[in-house]
C-alpha cells in the first residue's frame, strides 16, 4: 500500500481503486468510520469506482496505518488534520470528500478548517452527535422490526455491549446485533458483517470522540454555515444504527446542505442496495461536476 507523511511525521496507508472506465479526474477520497474501524469494510463503495477513482486511507491505529503517539491523534479534530496531509501529498487543488458513519464527524471538522479544498462532500448514514443531538428515529427504526427471526438476539447484545469490555466478548455480541444495521439479513449482509469485530481499532475507536469540549464543537458548527461546496446527507429508511433524522440534522448544518434519503437499506447501504447508492452518488457528482 502508498503512503503519506502527515502533520507530525507519521506515514499513514491508503489504498488507490483506480477508476475501471480510465476517468481522469480529481479522486473521490473515502473515509471509514467505527470509529477506529479498518477501511476495508468500505470495498468499492458498490462499484464507485467505475468512473471515479477511490482514495481510501487507514486511519491511525487501523488498517495498515501505526498507532498514534500521542492519544489526541484519534480525536476526530486531528484525523481531519491527517486528511489535509493526505489531499497536499496527492498534490490536489480542489476534491470531492465522503466520509461513512462516525468519519462524518472528521469531514466536518475538515470543512471547517479547510473548505476551499472542497468540491462537495458527501455523508453516508451520518450520526449527530457534533450536532449535539441524538435523535430516537434509529431506536423506532429498530423496535418495527421486532417481527424479524434475528431481533430478539439483536436486542439482547445492544443491552448488553455498552457494558462489555472484554474484547472476544465484544466481537461477537457485535455480530449478534449486526442485522439491525442491514435491510434484510442475506448472505452479502452476512458476509460484510463478520468482518467487523477484527476490524475495529478499540483504541483508536475510545480515542475518536476525545479532547473535543463544548466550546470547540460549538466553533466547528459554526463554521459549517460558510461552508461553500455542496453537500450531500444519504440515510437509509432501514438504518437503526444511527437513523434518518441525524442525516438531516447534519445536512442542516450546511448552507448547501442536501438529503437523499434510500429505501430499503440499512447502516451500510451499498452492501443492501449497491445500484441505488452507486446512481445516488453519481448523480450527485454529475449535478455539481469536478472543477
Amino acid at each position: 500500500m502508498p503512503h503519506y507523511t502527515s502533520y507530525d511525521g507519521t506515514e499513514l496507508a491508503y489504498r488507490v481503486l483506480e477508476a475501471r472506465d480510465g476517468s481522469a479526474g480529481p479522486p473521490l477520497i473515502c473515509l471509514a468510520g467505527g470509529p477506529g474501524r479498518d477501511a476495508a469494510y468500505l470495498g468499492d463503495l458498490g462499484g464507485l469506482n467505475a468512473h471515479h477513482t477511490l482514495v481510501i486511507p487507514d486511519s491511525r491505529g487501523t488498517g495498515d496505518s501505526p498507532p498514534a503517539v500521542d492519544p489526541s491523534g484519534y480525536a476526530f479534530p486531528g484525523l481531519a488534520e491527517d486528511l489535509e496531509a493526505l489531499r497536499r501529498h496527492l498534490d490536489l487543488a480542489r476534491f470531492p470528500l465522503l466520509a461513512h458513519d462516525a468519519a462524518a464527524a472528521t469531514a466536518q471538522a475538515y470543512a471547517a478548517a479547510h473548505p476551499e479544498p472542497l468540491s462537495r462532500l458527501i455523508l453516508v448514514c451520518p450520526g449527530a452527535r457534533l450536532q449535539g443531538e441524538l435523535p430516537e428515529d434509529a431506536r423506532e427504526i429498530f423496535e418495527s422490526r421486532a417481527d424479524e427471526p434475528w431481533w430478539q438476539e439483536a436486542y439482547t447484545a445492544v443491552q448488553l455491549l455498552p457494558d462489555t469490555t472484554d474484547l472476544a466478548e465484544m466481537r461477537g455480541l457485535l455480530l449478534q446485533a449486526a442485522p439491525m444495521a442491514y435491510g434484510r439479513w442475506e448472505e452479502p449482509q452476512r458476509a460484510h458483517a463478520e468482518s467487523e469485530g477484527e476490524q475495529l481499532g478499540p483504541v483508536a475507536r475510545a480515542g475518536f470522540w476525545q479532547g473535543v469540549d463544548e466550546a470547540g464543537r460549538r466553533a466547528v458548527l459554526a463554521r459549517l454555515r460558510e461552508v461553500p461546496c455542496p453537500v450531500l446527507a444519504v440515510t437509509g429508511d432501514r438504518d437503526a444504527v444511527t437513523g434518518m433524522r441525524a442525516g438531516e440534522l447534519v445536512a442542516e448544518s450546511f448552507p448547501g446542505g442536501q438529503v437523499r434519503p434510500l429505501p430499503r437499506v440499512g447502516h451500510y447501504p451499498w452492501v443492501d442496495e449497491p445500484d441505488l447508492f452507486r446512481q445516488a452518488i453519481e448523480d450527485f457528482l454529475t449535478q455539481h461536476p469536478t472543477a
